[in-house]
């Protein structure tokens, strides 16, 4: 038997700011009503909002790590409500209308748990900045600029030296701001939404899905124990493709991100006076997403590569913070004496044409994946309809997120491992002068 991947990170997420509760592992043999794969946005919001719709069902949530040290919870803290390039992808923006409905509608549903259950993840909202350091760019940021005009959505065109005066540096030539985003800590919110489970939820950390039985009683083969359950949801992102029935449609990507030591009274002196800030690039492989927090630090996040088996070594780590370390210092040579005091690693689902994979993928298997980035509100609206469609609740969102399409046919490795290779390269190079 062929086990599925582990995901392992050989770093330390930068974002927790205190230890995060830990469950216990499962052990022996468990029943449920649902076994959820995965405790990150999707996963966490298809036990909450199951559970609320049906307060006798008995869910049973594990991950392969923790909440805490999951995907969801190293990701840049951007809570996004309308759709944008990834890479020099626009396949968002093709279906705006629809991305902005469902992002917009995760704001909403995170909103309200936050404010409702009190959960402290320095929830912000700022806006994002949406910016091009090529004068070359123009047509991804004016595709970007002609779609807020359809939405009549708000936005703020800046140049080079309006950036500077947001964001202290002239590295972008022009940039777009949008007042709609919100910025958070995602390691202090998807601990919080684990932590206020409803009762009947049940969460096991460090518990992998290692291969599942699939039958009128579907077995979920863990270290410790077995979870048995008629009905599967797996929020395992692109990470275990063996769990998954049918053909593959996705594959992860590891992103790396850095945080600085909080500026000094001095070094801030040498900036404009700021409030907390969020950059996306227009080509996200090869640019940088920045964020100025609220307690002084910068974030930057770049460098892309694929993660197939769900596997980031210390090495590779490194390698990152090196280019972590030269891109701030092209960013902001005025501060290049501020040192980086965490990095680590994160994966991302990808698909071939953009669509999630999303539904029903075989007799009571869901799943709800191929985010594609920025997935906060888009992977927590899409848990939560999940839950909807699942238990037949009417829900006109249903329908908004079937229209997205579904997501292509992708190869088997190893042609799988060199067309992400290749695609990486190509997005490098189309994005170079943004870097």
């Amino acid at each position: 038997m062929k086990y599925a991947s582990i995901p392992f990170n050989q770093n330390q997420n930068g974002w927790l700011r205190e230890t995060p509760a830990v469950y216990p592992t499962l052990r022996g043999d468990c029943q449920a009503d649902w076994a959820v794969i995965g405790a990150g946005f999707a996963g966490l919001a298809f036990a909450r909002r199951l559970a609320s719709l049906n307060p006798e069902l008995k869910i049973v949530v594990i991950d392969a790590t923790s909440a805490a040290e999951s995907s969801s919870a190293r990701n840049s803290g951007f809570a996004i409500g309308l759709p944008h390039n990834i890479g020099s992808s626009t396949a968002e923006l093709q279906k705006a209308q629809d991305y902005r409905s469902l992002l917009q509608a995760g704001i909403v549903e995170l909103e309200k748990i936050v404010t409702d259950r009190g959960i402290a993840c320095e929830w912000e909202k700022a806006g994002k900045y949406h910016c091009q350091a090529d004068a070359r760019s123009e047509s991804v940021l004016q595709e970007y600029r002609d779609n807020l005009d359809l939405m009549n959505e708000p936005y703020e065109t800046l140049d080079r030296e309006a950036l500077s005066q947001r964001l202290g540096t002239h590295f972008y030539h022009k940039g777009i701001y949008t007042p709609g985003a919100v910025l958070l800590n995602p390691a202090s919110l998807v601990t919080g939404l684990a932590a206020t489970l409803p009762e009947n939820v049940i969460l096991y950390d460090n518990t992998p899905a290692m291969a599942i039985h699939y039958g009128k009683m579907n077995r979920v083969i863990t270290p410790f124990g077995t979870l048995s359950a008629p009905r599967i949801m797996l929020a395992t992102a692109a990470l275990s493709p063996q769990l998954a029935p049918g053909i593959s449609k996705q594959a992860a990507i590891a992103t790396f991100a850095s945080l600085t030591a909080p500026l000094s009274d001095e070094q801030l002196q040498r900036l404009p006076q700021m409030s907390s800030w969020g950059v996306t690039p227009v080509n996200a492989i090869a640019g940088a997403t920045l964020r100025y927090t609220a307690d002084r630090r910068i974030l930057i996040r770049q460098h892309v590569t694929p993660a197939l088996h769900g596997r980031v070594t210390a090495a590779q780590t490194y390698a990152a913070t090196r280019l972590h370390k030269t891109t701030f210092n092209k960013i902001y040579p005025q501060l290049k004496d501020v040192g980086l005091t965490h990095s680590w690693s994160g994966t991302i689902s990808v698909t071939r044409n953009g669509a999630p994979i999303w539904g029903e993928l075989s007799r009571n298997v869901y799943a709800a994946s191929g985010c594609n980035g920025a997935g906060v509100s888009k992977q927590t609206i899409a848990g939560s309809l999940l839950a909807d469609y699942a238990l037949g609740y009417d829900n006109p969102l249903v329908a908004t997120m079937q229209s997205l399409g579904q997501a292509n046919f992708l190869p088997p490795s190893p042609l799988l491992d060199a067309g992400v290779f290749g695609t990486l390269l190509k997005e490098r190079w189309l994005g170079r002068r943004e870097a």
